[in-house]
């Protein structure tokens, strides 16, 4: 594998997407985005208050939209929002990148985003049920991060794109 290809996260909330991300960007020696600020930048907020003010269906075309633009560009590394994985188009674009699914069992993700307002109501299951097979078709990595440190996650995902693991961590 080629550092001249994506590299795209994938996960539900509160599965580390970011800071694997970031770990992922910075051993790549690519440059690192997440939908996160770019929804702030682009839309004016946060997905909780974009979910409120323009609905959900705007949200996730708003989060998909970071994942398209993110990949028609250089190569670099992307923390996608859960909600992409549903939009063909996106499913489609990510057969050119390398995809680490960030998973953890739903008790685990749901202590995990309760310390947190982004979304106070947020039931892993009822979005696992929504997206799980999507990931699947997507993936070319699953980590359970349950288990495994975002390191070990940095470490495996390399590994599996036949790159040396930086192992000094």
């Amino acid at each position: 594998m080629s550092k001249n290809k994506p590299v795209v996260v994938i996960g539900l909330m509160g599965s580390g997407k970011t800071t694997a991300g970031r770990l992922l960007a910075t051993a790549l020696g690519m440059p690192f985005t997440d939908s996160d600020p770019f929804l702030e930048k682009e839309h004016g907020g946060t997905a909780a208050q974009i979910a409120v003010r323009e609905g959900a269906e705007a949200l996730h075309r708003y989060e998909a939209e970071h994942v398209l633009a993110a990949l028609a560009g250089e190569p670099k590394v992307i923390a996608a929002a859960a909600s992409t994985v549903e939009d063909p188009r996106v499913r489609e674009a990510l057969r050119e990148a390398f995809v680490v699914w960030v998973d953890a069992a739903d008790a685990v993700l749901a202590r995990r985003m309760s310390s947190g307002a982004h979304r106070p109501e947020f039931q892993p299951a009822a979005m696992r049920a929504r997206r799980e097979d999507y990931f699947r078709q997507v993936a070319d990595l699953t980590c359970d991060v349950g288990v495994l440190t975002p390191e070990e996650v940095r470490d495996a995902a390399l590994r599996k794109m036949g790159l040396p693991a930086d192992e000094q961590d």
